[in-house]
């Protein structure tokens, strides 16, 4: 585990597991590398040099005042991998995570990657718009930004609770450790950050960045997805990414790293054995 420090001053947290061929997550919002553990665990387990950060203005970084948007969070991805001097790296990001992962091949290409992954992705674009009619309308949105200056803590838990582990639907068994842990680390990031980071996922227009992927590339996504509907998200990126596999996870929810996790790690690992 250690730091590196951004051209901007920002200090970004990172954990740096096992040994082998590099893998890095990034994570979804408003969360922390730790949300990755369980697959971080298993792949370092069977061979891999597992790697990933807290996005800025999340966990254990900095909280800048500025740049909570896509474009410096794949330029820190991006000084992350470079000054770990990354080779041959392949990308998983879940959630938001999968903007980052969209936006660092847009801006930084492929030269230093291997094989992408997009788990419960917010990509192409999450807003409604006339060019999106699938998007989700912006008063979601807006009712997310007036719950976290209301209370984000309590918006936290009613997410945790509620749809992001599919916990709201007849018959779920709520874990009360994951709804703590969601919890927790949404709680650690800056109150600004979180807040601007609903835009950067939610309004960023990932089609082009998707069109540059030149690298195999593993979509997931459940098919009960209530926080990124996969009609407009992996449906829509498996048609723009070349080279893509796409794996639908029957009933699966947005958190499949944690509902989902033992199917997750064993299709991530077929996927970068492969």
């Amino acid at each position: 585990m250690g730091t590196i420090t951004t051209k901007d001053g920002t200090q970004i947290y990172f954990k740096d597991w096992g040994s082998g061929p590099p893998v890095v997550f990034s994570h979804g919002w408003p969360l922390t590398a730790d949300s990755w553990e369980s697959q971080m665990f298993f792949l370092a387990s069977n061979g891999y040099r597992c790697i990933a950060h807290d996005r800025r203005g999340h966990g254990r970084s900095s909280q800048p005042w500025h740049g909570n948007e896509m474009d410096t969070y794949a330029d820190d991805l991006a000084e992350l991998i470079t000054t770990l001097e990354l080779e041959d790296a392949t990308l998983f990001g879940f959630s938001t995570g999968g903007g980052e992962v969209a936006r660092y091949i847009g801006r930084h290409g492929t030269a230093r990657i291997a094989k992408a992954g997009l788990i419960s992705a917010v990509p192409p674009l999450m807003l409604k718009t006339e060019a999106n009619p699938g998007g989700l309308p912006r008063e979601v949105f807006d009712g997310i930004r007036a719950a976290s200056l209301a209370d984000r803590s309590q918006l936290y838990k009613d997410l945790a609770a509620g749809p992001f582990f599919g916990f709201n639907r007849p018959g779920a068994k709520a874990s009360q450790g994951m709804i703590d842990s969601f919890w927790m680390q949404g709680m650690m990031g800056g109150h600004k950050n979180t807040y601007d980071c609903i835009r950067a996922f939610s309004e960023t227009d990932f089609t082009e960045d998707l069109k540059k992927f030149d690298v195999p590339t593993l979509i997931v996504h459940g098919d009960d997805d209530q926080v990124v509907p996969i009609e407009a998200a992996a449906f829509a990126s498996a048609r723009l990414v070349r080279n893509a596999t796409l794996k639908v996870y029957k009933g699966g929810p947005h958190g499949i790293t944690d509902t989902h996790k033992e199917q997750l790690n064993a299709d991530l690992l077929e996927f970068l054995r492969t």
